[in-house]
């Protein structure tokens, strides 16, 4: 296991991406399942009833 921590540290920078991309990717697919959910909450709302203007 010593030898996998200098091949993890010198493998042209794709290391230091995985570390920024994935917090990323996963805050991106975390927002969209929120959103998704927000709008369909939205959706299924019912409306409030309109009284007639007297």
């Amino acid at each position: 296991m010593v030898g996998f921590t200098g091949v993890l540290a010198h493998q042209g920078g794709w290391d230091e991406m995985l570390l920024i991309g994935l917090p990323i990717a996963l805050f991106v697919v975390l927002l969209r399942i929120a959103n998704a959910r927000a709008a369909k909450l939205e959706d299924e709302a019912p409306e409030a009833p309109v009284e007639p203007d007297r």
